[in-house]
């Protein structure tokens, strides 16, 4: 499985609202090679989300994992998600540190939802239902995004909380703090 390139912000691709994947393509041979492109790049990206403009491709498409090396067994499992609805879980929005495989070495503060359901498709075509709670949410909602043409600079509310990665980790990241501690999405 090949790594893809993960365009960067510049990129049309990232400004551009996806098309919803047509059912009849998600069992092709090429769309299950995609999905499992977009995860190996993913990973050797050291990201825990990716969402298919990232990789110049125009479909409503994302996938997400976030393994603790540290903690064999925990974490968020890998999730391929389809033509996702979104619904948030009340009307509070959390502030917590983001960064993007598409920009960067830049973190910043993001308002999101704690808590989300998730409508979806998986990778076999079988209907999703979940909440997405605390970290999970938050990938769910970065993704998400993506796939509106919106990028994590978009959301903050304040861009004094923008930050190069060396000086975030060393500067503003409290330490043993999770998920902040994650590698940009």
């Amino acid at each position: 499985m090949p790594v893809l390139p993960i365009v960067r912000l510049g990129h049309p691709a990232l400004r551009t609202p996806a098309e919803p994947l047509p059912a009849g393509r998600l069992e092709e041979a090429a769309t299950q090679r995609l999905i499992d492109d977009m995860i190996e790049t993913m990973r050797a990206a050291d990201g825990v989300g990716l969402a298919a403009p990232q990789v110049g491709t125009g479909w409503q498409l994302f996938v997400y994992e976030a393994v603790d090396a540290a903690r064999p067994g925990e974490g968020i499992p890998l999730r391929v998600v389809v033509n996702p609805m979104l619904v948030p879980d009340g009307h509070e929005l959390v502030y917590d540190w983001e960064g993007c495989l598409s920009i960067p070495d830049l973190r910043g503060l993001v308002p999101r939802h704690p808590a989300v359901r998730v409508r979806a498709l998986d990778r076999a075509g079988n209907p999703l239902d979940y909440l997405a709670e605390g970290f999970e949410a938050r990938i769910v909602q970065h993704e998400f995004d993506h796939l509106n043409g919106v990028v994590f600079l978009d959301r903050m509310r304040d861009f004094q909380s923008l930050a190069f990665y060396e000086e975030w980790e060393r500067y503003l990241v409290e330490p043993g703090a999770a998920p902040g501690g994650a590698r940009p999405e």
